[in-house]
């Protein structure tokens, strides 16, 4: 018996009953969603969120209980992959509750795969307990190995916590892949040893543009640096082989050569990846974007809070899947607003 058992038996199936699964209105299977479970971190990180952020009151944040009624109702409707991010989702009091709930579905056979996305500062904590409720693999977002950049980056971080935990991690047996944004004055000439690094501890690696989403305290287009550059540059020292690997993501992989690692590539805005984008978002307060860089929204928690029925959520759930756009609006042009007001704190990363 899980903490709390809520999914009705409709959202134990690995596919709805008429086969349809989630298809949108261009005719893409969403197989995957990304749930906020908090708006929160403990980190600052200056590409990311203002400095004194002001974070959502406890009664507009979904319960654990309605986290999981909504992802065990996209489970049932044929999403295969469900990934817990934030904010940190660490910071969550009670977040292993719904890790092991949901893993009933990994247990099931209708997941495929149940991850997080996180800073890594309380890895160290909860790594054997992501392990044993049935997480494999973990991205850690991680820009810099330099303790005093690192410092600066994310307004006190203390990297010797992220390392501990990535270490926590990989004794857990969690694979471990590390995300950094790629910032043309903070972590530009960095990059190579950073890549050296984590393919050296036998992690995977993945480079992401800065997204221009939310208002901060900098201007993004002094940070953008293109991905189409830095792996030109790459190239010019490092022999990179493209892959034909699709971990559900957006990410295009290489194999480096030299290092034996693959590195992945994270384009919004150099090259976007939209054609074959499979995923939709669900924030801590129940809104669901079909978008990253749309500000497309359906309110999942009014459909639950009006007491709903389990039908009615699918409807829900299937109404905005169809309305998902062909593409998003990203762009950064110096002194514009952001292209997408909300936070990626608040989206889920």
């Amino acid at each position: 018996m899980t903490p709390y058992d809520l999914a009705p038996p409709q959202a134990r199936r690995a596919r709805p009953a008429d086969g349809q699964g989630l298809i949108d209105g261009f005719g893409r299977h969403v197989t995957y969603l990304r749930v906020s479970v908090t708006d929160r971190c403990d980190l600052r990180c200056v590409y990311c969120m203002s400095e004194h952020m002001r974070f959502l009151p406890k009664a507009q944040v979904l319960t654990l209980e309605e986290l999981d009624r909504i992802a065990s109702a996209f489970v049932g409707l044929g999403v295969r992959k469900l990934r817990l991010t934030g904010g940190e989702p660490l910071v969550r009091k009670g977040l292993m509750n719904l890790v092991e709930a949901l893993s009933r579905h990994l247990k099931s056979g209708a997941l495929d795969e149940l991850t997080l996305t996180t800073n890594g500062t309380r890895l160290a904590e909860f790594a054997a307990q992501l392990a044993a409720h049935g997480v494999r693999r973990i991205n850690v977002s991680l820009d810099t190995l330099d303790p005093d950049r690192f410092a600066r980056l994310t307004r006190g971080g203390d990297l010797a916590q992220v390392l501990a935990g990535i270490d926590a991690a990989q004794a857990a047996g969690l694979a471990v892949k590390i995300n950094a944004v790629a910032l043309s004055h903070d972590n530009a000439a960095e990059l190579p040893a950073l890549i050296q690094w984590a393919h050296g501890r036998g992690l995977d690696m993945t480079l992401i543009e800065t997204m221009p989403m939310g208002e901060i305290d900098e201007d993004r287009t002094d940070q953008f640096l293109s991905l189409e550059a830095v792996r030109a540059e790459l190239a010019s020292f490092w022999t990179l082989t493209d892959l034909p690997l699709n971990t559900g993501g957006p990410a295009r992989y290489v194999r480096v050569a030299e290092t034996g690692g693959r590195l992945g590539f994270i384009t919004p805005l150099t090259h976007n990846f939209c054609e074959a984008c499979n995923r939709v978002r669900l924030t801590c307060t129940g809104t669901l974007h079909t978008c990253l860089g749309r500000e497309d929204a359906s309110d999942l928690r009014a459909v639950l809070r009006s007491g709903a029925s389990d039908a009615e959520l699918v409807a829900a759930i299937r109404l905005a899947v169809d309305a998902k756009p062909q593409g998003h609006d990203f762009h950064i042009d110096r002194g514009a607003a952001p292209s997408v007001t909300r936070h990626m704190s608040t989206t889920g990363g």
